[in-house]
C-alpha cells in the first residue's frame, strides 16, 4: 500500500483593514488630553444650548401637552406636585434654597465629576463622558418633538414659580433670564438625567460609603427641588431617565462593556501633554 499524503490546510489569518484597525484605536480607553476635553466640553454645551434654544416655543402646543401630562398624572395617581410645591413654598427659607439648588449644582456638581473621572480614571473617562454626551444629546428630540410647558407656567393650574415669587434666580427659564432659554422644553428633564449620571458614576466607582450614599441622595434630591420648584412633572423625571438608559447603552455598545468596568486605568494609557 503506498504512502498517503495527507494536506492540512492551514488557517490564514484575515487581514487586518485599515478600517478595522481605526476602529479599534478608536474604541480602546486611553488617556483623555486636558486641552480637548476643555474645548469638547465647552462646544458641545454652547451648541446643546444654541439647539435647544432655537426650538421654536410652541406655547399653544406646550400647553396643551402640559395639561395631558397632568391629567395622565391625575389617572396614574401621581399628580401631587401642586400640593408639594405649595407646601414647600410656605418655608421661604427651604425654596429659596432649593432655587438656588437648581440653578449651580446642575452644573457645578456635572463638572467635578467630570474632573473627577479625568484625574482618577482615566480609562473610564471617554466612556462615561459619551454616556453624558448621548444622554444630553437626545434629549433635544424631546424639547423638539414634544414641546411642554413647565407646570409654574401652566394656566389656571395654580402653580408657584417660586423664583418670580421669592425674587431669586433659581432658573434660567424664569425671571429675568427667561429671554435666554427656551421655556417650553421641560421633557426630558436634564436636571434628572445629570444628576442620574453623577450618583451612578459616584456610587459605582467609588468605595467610600459616604460618597456612595452623596451619590444616591444627589439625584432623588434633585427631583424632589424640580417638583417643589414647579420647574418639571413626574413624568419629565421619567423621561430623563430614558434618556440615560439610551446614553448608557450606546456607550456599551461602542466599549462593549459599561464604562464602569473598563478598566481605571491600563498599562496602554501612555501620558501625553495635556
Amino acid at each position: 500500500m503506498g504512502d498517503t499524503t495527507v494536506t492540512r490546510l492551514e488557517a490564514v489569518p484575515e487581514p487586518v483593514t485599515h478600517e478595522r484597525t481605526l476602529l479599534t484605536r478608536l474604541r480602546a480607553p486611553r488617556r483623555p488630553r486636558l486641552w480637548f476635553e476643555i474645548l469638547l466640553i465647552a462646544v458641545s454645551y454652547w451648541t446643546y444650548s444654541l439647539i435647544r434654544n432655537a426650538v421654536p416655543e410652541q406655547k399653544a402646543e406646550a400647553l396643551r401637552n402640559a395639561d395631558w401630562v397632568w391629567r395622565a398624572e391625575h389617572q396614574l395617581g401621581i399628580a401631587v406636585e401642586q400640593s408639594v410645591n405649595h407646601a414647600v413654598n410656605s418655608v421661604t427659607w427651604l425654596i429659596i434654597g432649593m432655587n438656588y439648588y437648581y440653578a449651580t449644582l446642575h452644573f457645578v456638581v456635572t463638572i467635578g465629576v467630570l474632573v473627577w473621572l479625568y484625574r482618577s480614571h482615566p480609562g473610564r473617562y471617554a466612556a462615561t463622558r459619551l454616556a453624558l454626551f448621548a444622554t444630553t444629546g437626545v434629549a433635544l428630540a424631546g424639547y423638539y418633538l414634544f414641546p411642554l410647558a413647565p407646570p409654574r407656567l401652566m394656566t389656571g393650574a395654580h402653580f408657584v414659580d417660586t423664583v418670580q415669587v421669592h425674587h431669586t434666580w433659581g432658573s434660567m427659564a424664569s425671571g429675568d433670564l427667561k429671554d435666554m432659554s427656551n421655556q417650553y422644553a421641560a421633557m426630558p428633564s436634564m436636571h434628572i438625567g445629570w444628576s442620574l449620571w453623577c450618583g451612578l458614576t459616584i456610587y459605582a466607582l467609588t468605595t467610600i460609603p459616604w460618597l456612595r450614599l452623596l451619590g444616591l441622595l444627589y439625584p432623588a434630591t434633585t427631583l424632589l427641588v424640580i417638583v417643589c420648584t414647579a420647574n418639571h412633572f413626574w413624568l419629565d423625571a421619567v423621561g430623563g431617565l430614558l434618556c440615560l438608559a439610551f446614553g448608557l447603552t450606546l456607550a456599551r455598545l461602542w466599549y462593549g462593556t459599561l464604562p464602569h468596568t473598563l478598566p481605571r486605568t491600563t498599562g496602554a494609557l501612555q501620558p501625553t501633554a495635556p
